[in-house]
């Protein structure tokens, strides 16, 4: 169930993609989720974070605290930042190579 709270913005619609182990456990390459903000004022990235992890099930639950984020193609450091309608977030988990 979602709460609009009175005066708060619409859903904001944010491009989720998975890479590599997040989109296996995904079951999805990329979904666009709508959100709204889990108290009065902007969806943050930790809104889309939260929304993610409640659009799947225990198995992308498990790879989502070793994973990085990227917002429009830089490395999110703070979950409080705001998102906006039209925002990419890229899921990544630890990636190997050489």
């Amino acid at each position: 169930m979602t709460v609009q709270f009175e005066g708060a913005p619409a859903a904001t619609a944010v491009r989720v993609r998975y890479f590599a182990g997040a989109r296996a456990a995904a079951g999805v390459a990329e979904e666009v989720l709508s959100i709204a903000p889990a108290v009065p004022g902007p969806v943050r990235a930790s809104d889309v974070v939260e929304a993610v992890l409640a659009a799947h099930d225990e198995r992308l639950a498990a790879v989502v605290p070793a994973c990085s984020f990227l917002l429009n193609g830089v490395a999110l450091r703070d979950r409080s930042i705001e998102v906006g309608t039209g925002d990419e977030l890229d899921v990544l988990p630890p990636f190997a190579g050489g």
